[in-house]
């Protein structure tokens, strides 16, 4: 294993490439104590690029942020400010001590020292941070590099899940992310979370974070692992076949994939299963049964085997006419049903290939708009009732 001063060297040279800009940062601070903190310190030492930069300030941060740049997202109850760094978004944070109301609540934030801070994180994995300023060292009181080392995810606290739940999910996102096992004491509090102690909004917010993680298969399959979520049935198998199905074109850019495999994962069931099982004996009779379809609807249907949708996906569903509805009340079908029933005859005739080219679809579209009657042959009247 690297000694200490290896890993602090590499470190320290890791985080100068990751803040090109750090001297910007450091004006910025005017003397106040800087430390990169949490999972950019965290994704360093495992030899990752950092997703983002959060940086702890012993101070006031808000004034960091403005100094740096005049665009700045303030968050005045957390204590924290979002701005860009050079072309780099950049989280700062004042050192905050965070008390909960009650289990669930959102915290109350009070200004304290960097190791207090850390104290109250997340996991071991998240309570490092590097000083930005003076002597290079890592700063690491709950062991986090080790469990790390270890492949351990481990709660600083046995009322971590308590004081807010979310954290269980978010103990799904890492473990899948960082392929982390749960340690046994904080496998033990994370069955016991109770989520229904969260809002709605929180617990769809984390939920999608977790679907939107490359890893969100294994993830979101953790999370019903641990009883933290009900999978719908046959989600084990539908998870990974809806991955890698948005991973081909075309069927990435036919639904978000986030909320792609958070249906998959979780439900509601829709129309999935009936168009998985369909087999359209021509195009047209494809774009009927696929009509109203969720892009999720479509995405998972193909994942259960409806292989004819690859067709829809590709070609059936960009057909169009060249002609409108002011084009048959031009040739003097009057406004109303026999507009919407020429149009629909010409579309359907051209998806099955019977016709091609604009004057087709005009004579088709005419035909079918002066088929005015009904199935006992009386004519229509103007609003369409026999």
């Amino acid at each position: 294993m690297p000694t200490s001063r290896r890993i602090e060297t590499d470190l320290g040279n890791a985080v100068s490439s990751a803040i090109p800009e750090l001297d910007r940062l450091r004006e910025a601070a005017a003397g106040a104590p800087l430390y990169l903190v949490g999972g950019a310190v965290r994704d360093l030492l495992l030899g990752r690029a950092p997703e983002n930069l959060d940086v702890a300030v012993e101070g006031d941060a808000v004034a960091v942020a403005r100094r740096l740049e005049d665009d700045v997202v303030e968050h005045e109850r957390f204590s924290t400010a979002e701005t860009t760094l050079g072309a780099m978004e950049i989280d700062l944070t004042s050192t905050r001590t965070e008390s909960y109301p009650a289990p669930g609540a959102l915290p109350v934030v009070k200004p304290t020292s960097l190791a207090e801070d850390l104290a109250r994180r997340d996991f071991t994995v998240n309570a490092i941070a590097w000083p930005l300023q003076g002597e290079p060292e890592l700063i690491d009181p709950h062991s986090g590099q080790a469990d790390l080392e270890s492949g351990l995810l481990r709660v600083l606290h046995d009322r971590s899940f308590v004081d807010d739940p979310t954290r269980a999910l978010r103990a799904a996102r890492y473990a899948a992310r960082l392929g982390l096992e749960l340690e046994p004491q904080t496998a033990g509090l994370l069955r016991a979370t109770d989520l229904g102690s969260v809002s709605a909004e929180r617990r769809a917010a984390e939920l999608l974070k977790l679907a939107s993680e490359p890893a969100a298969a294994r993830g979101l399959q953790l999370a019903a692992e641990w009883g933290l979520v009900r999978p719908r049935h046959g989600a084990a198998e539908l998870l990974p076949a809806v991955d890698a199905l948005l991973a081909q074109p075309p069927w990435g850019k036919v639904a978000s994939r986030p909320r792609a495999m958070l249906v998959a994962a979780l439900g509601p069931a829709g129309r999935e299963a009936e168009l998985a099982t369909a087999g359209p004996s021509c195009p047209s009779e494809g774009v009927e049964l696929a009509r109203g379809a969720r892009p999720e609807e479509l995405v998972l249907a193909r994942a259960m085997g409806g292989a004819w949708l690859d067709d829809y996906v590709r070609e059936w569903r960009g057909v169009t006419l060249e002609i409108d509805g002011s084009d048959l009340i031009s040739a003097g079908v009057p406004e109303g049903p026999a507009v919407g029933r020429g149009l629909d005859e010409a579309l359907r005739r051209k998806l099955d290939g019977e016709i091609s080219g604009r004057d087709e679809e005009l004579r088709v579209a005419l035909e079918a708009a002066e088929e005015r009657g009904t199935r006992n042959g009386a004519p229509e009247d103007d609003d369409g009732v026999a």
